[in-house]
């Protein structure tokens, strides 16, 4: 399954970021950040968050959401959303609220940016490379647990776009299904009986066990460590038949070859599971009047 619609305009969306924000403050506020105590309880401040690297800002619900959670008086000005470029030295956004919030913000707002923000700067040099073609750059399940919808939307930030979810949202035959089920064709057809409206994508090692795939009408193929060679064949083979999805060992230096032989999807599990957080750093510059 390929999500087409944009998850971060549901409902599921917002409830799984406010989840994934209260368990990150139980973690690090815990019962409370006794260092903030250390400042007046009535100060105000300002603080700035900056970027100290290029890449893609990716993060805004949940810089929203930490200061919500933490007090409701922090008040946001933003320069950027998600999915802008940025630049070194940029200033990203600014904080307004009591000192002691904006404190205990910080490290839980900017791990969820960094994060994210690295993710969706790491996809957009994926899709940059793969040039102008019709071929769709996918992310996989290999996330961070706790932190898939957030991942996923850090990779539509960085023009990429989501498979499925998770194991409930469409199916994918790989090797052990196959080897359980007792071969493609089979599991295929188990599979359109179960759950007849449900897309049906089947992991295939070799060009005979593409024929099976699309002998057995699968929607997708997945075709696990082709060659170049191989890949080519096999779209050939599939063209008009069924879609297909590249994938294994895909990286910034194959990825153009792999997108210029016509493939429908390219899927590339580094995009969230090897990524560099980028380099924030968030400034108190001074203190504020209130409001």
């Amino acid at each position: 399954m390929i999500i087409k619609h944009d998850p971060s305009e549901s409902p599921e969306f917002r409830t799984s970021v406010t989840a994934e924000v209260r368990r990150a403050l139980c973690e690090d506020v815990g019962t409370g950040d006794i260092t903030a105590e250390l400042i007046d309880f009535s100060q105000q401040a300002i603080a700035r968050v900056i970027t100290r690297q290029p890449g893609v800002f990716c993060g805004k619900p949940w810089v929203e959401e930490t200061c919500k959670q933490v007090d409701g008086r922090i008040d946001i000005t933003w320069h950027v959303g998600d999915g802008d470029a940025v630049t070194p030295n940029q200033e990203l956004f600014k904080l307004r609220g009591p000192a002691r919030a904006l404190l205990t913000v910080e490290r839980t707002m900017l791990n969820f940016v960094q994060l994210l923000s690295g993710t969706a700067t790491l996809t957009r040099r994926y899709v940059q490379l793969m040039g102008d073609v019709r071929t769709r750059l996918l992310d996989t399940r290999k996330t961070i647990p706790g932190m898939r919808v957030a991942q996923k939307h850090a990779v539509r930030c960085g023009g990429g776009h989501n498979h499925r979810l998770g194991l409930f949202d469409a199916f994918l035959i790989k090797e052990n299904h196959i080897n359980a089920a007792g071969g493609i064709g089979v599991a295929i057809e188990c599979a359109r009986s179960l759950h007849p409206d449900i897309t049906v994508e089947v992991e295939v090692e070799s060009l005979g066990e593409l024929e099976e795939a699309i002998a057995a009408r699968a929607d997708i193929a997945l075709i696990d460590n082709f060659s170049l060679t191989d890949t080519k064949a096999a779209v050939s083979l599939a063209r008009g038949k069924l879609k297909l999805e590249a994938s294994g060992g895909i990286d910034l230096a194959s990825i153009a070859d792999i997108a210029a032989t016509g493939v429908d999807y390219i899927s590339v599990g580094n995009l969230t599971k090897q990524v560099v957080p980028l380099d924030l750093s968030m400034r108190i510059t001074g203190r504020s009047a209130g409001k």
